[in-house]
């Protein structure tokens, strides 16, 4: 992403801008090229640490997170940890669809504005999952051809994250976002949205780590709200 005439990478994980890391390599400076702004000095690493061997250096390792279990064989065999799932407050009402596979991008693309629109006509919110801003640009785009009104929240306008994740939960509501909407995001539902089966979470392609899609997940059917999530491959 361009901003203040630099050019700032975006973490693939959490969709959120990662100020001051650059590429190596002479990468970043051919970015500055391209994008005609001042070209920095290459940065030197002096010395680096796995994480994995940074841990080690403690004696007690403690953690806590929603998404633990899928790597539960990791944490024992590197950490010497064991994983206990706790119960939810309130038992999950979500309906985790099974997924949808496509032959083609383009069919994919068009059975997830349909799915939209559908979910839209009735007034249930869509929070629309994707693994990169030109991803989520192009389902701007394809809702912009359809008239359907929508947010978009990715980094290049993460400051409006507040407002836009405000709205997510209300009637009628579209969202298209990155995996910043993904982790510890608290989407807000009223009676009228239960009763129209809670948020839609739609994802439009899986990710690298498990753990994001079930973050992703996670949005809908919290403290015992009804939700929907379904994948579309």
């Amino acid at each position: 992403v361009l901003r203040n005439n630099e050019v700032i990478i975006v973490d693939e994980f959490t969709g959120r801008l990662s100020e001051g890391r650059r590429f190596s390599e002479g990468l970043h400076q051919a970015l500055e090229a391209k994008e005609n702004v001042k070209i920095q000095e290459e940065s030197q690493t002096l010395a680096d640490i796995t994480f994995q061997n940074y841990f080690r250096m403690y004696n007690k390792l403690a953690g806590m997170t929603g998404t633990a279990q899928t790597e539960a064989t990791e944490f024992s065999q590197i950490y010497s940890l064991d994983v206990i799932s706790i119960p939810t407050n309130i038992p999950i009402k979500r309906q985790d669809k099974d997924d949808l596979i496509y032959k083609t991008q383009n069919e994919k693309f068009k059975a997830v504005i349909e799915e939209i629109k559908k979910a839209n006509a009735k007034g249930q919110p869509v929070l629309v999952g994707t693994a990169s801003i030109e991803r989520s640009e192009v389902f701007h785009n394809m809702l912009v051809k359809e008239k359907i009104p929508h947010h978009v929240l990715n980094a290049k306008n993460h400051e409006q994250e507040a407002l836009i994740i405000q709205d997510a939960g209300k009637k009628g509501a579209v969202t298209i976002a990155t995996n910043m909407a993904g982790r510890g995001v608290d989407i807000k539902i009223d009676d009228e949205i239960r009763a129209l089966g809670g948020l839609y979470i739609i994802g439009t392609e899986r990710h690298e780590s498990r753990r994001i899609d079930n973050q992703l997940r996670g949005r809908a059917g919290r403290q015992g709200d009804p939700g929907i999530s379904r994948f579309y491959l």
